[in-house]
């Protein structure tokens, strides 16, 4: 059964929808509007049109966030992708951490990313779950009433190298240059943050899991499944995938199956700013980017 960890009342979250001017070498937001609760802005994410893409100016319906998640595990690294059943889409992807914009962080999205990392991506270890740090910030610890957190150690998060382009809210840089583009079948602004995940050294035998929020019966309820960790490795080497997928628990690697596997739109080709798939096949993805493969793998930690 799983185990609820919270609940929450949608209608307290609230954003502002988004007017997006691009250019060849930079791209701007800002808010516009009245305050949109989660259902006005679902309803909101319908197609749009835009005809260059390099420069335009639209209204988009939200701000998105994305952590591009590089978790370093003994010498090796690896993305994180999580599983999710898309509901306002009717499908299921594997994806990159990720989360809505509230219009209070509209200005500082990067705060909303780390957010999302410490409610989506749950490492336990023997001793207990890892909460963690951004440089000298500490993430929230959002299931401490159910879980228990460790005390003595925690995992690091850190920025690397940002996107060449600025993206800007209005007049302010944002901090670790996300890269960006825009969903047009969503009419969604998606920023992604490249951050690194680094555990504990004295850290063994851990689990992944992920957490999701589910609406039911009117909340989002966060559970977590153990039977069904919903979180994956993607193996890379020297940048590039090796064409594996893996789950860890307790500490062993276990190969995941690939059959039929769909990613969602930010493994999609970028048209200048413009990406136009909802999702794209886990074989066309390899196909595209190419794949590297080291000469030994470890299948422990």
């Amino acid at each position: 059964m799983p185990r609820i960890l919270a609940r929450k009342d949608p209608s307290a979250f609230k954003t502002l929808p988004l007017h997006v001017e691009a250019s060849a070498d930079a791209l701007s937001y800002q808010s516009l509007g009245l305050p949109l609760n989660f259902t006005q802005m679902l309803e909101r994410r319908r197609p749009v049109r835009v005809n260059d893409n390099q420069r335009f100016a639209v209204e988009l319906a939200n701000l998105g966030v994305s952590v591009r998640l590089t978790l370093a595990l003994q010498g090796r690294d690896y993305w994180l992708l999580v599983r999710q059943r898309r509901q306002d889409r009717g499908d299921t992807v594997l994806k990159l951490i990720s989360g809505y914009v509230p219009a209070h962080e509209l200005n500082l999205p990067l705060l909303t990313a780390i957010q999302e990392v410490a409610e989506e991506c749950l490492i336990e270890t023997p001793e207990g779950w890892l909460a963690g740090r951004f440089g000298d910030t500490w993430l929230p610890t959002p299931y401490q009433r159910q879980l228990r957190y460790r005390e003595t150690n925690h995992f690091r998060l850190s920025p690397l190298s940002g996107a060449a382009r600025p993206v800007t809210n209005g007049k302010l840089t944002l901090l670790e240059r996300p890269e960006a583009y825009v969903h047009l079948p969503t009419a969604s602004l998606q920023l992604v943050y490249d951050l690194r995940l680094e555990l504990p050294k004295d850290c063994h035998q851990i689990s992944l899991f992920h957490v999701d929020e589910v609406l039911q019966d009117g909340k989002l309820v966060a559970s977590l499944e153990r039977r069904r960790p919903d979180i994956y490795l993607l193996p890379l080497h020297q940048g590039l995938p090796t064409g594996d997928l893996l789950t860890l628990r307790n500490g062993e690697f276990k190969s995941a199956s690939t059959r039929g596997v769909w990613l969602s739109e930010s493994f999609a080709e970028q048209d200048g700013w413009l990406v136009h798939e909802e999702r794209v096949r886990w074989r066309d993805w390899l196909s595209r980017v190419g794949t590297a493969r080291p000469q030994g793998k470890k299948l422990a930690c």
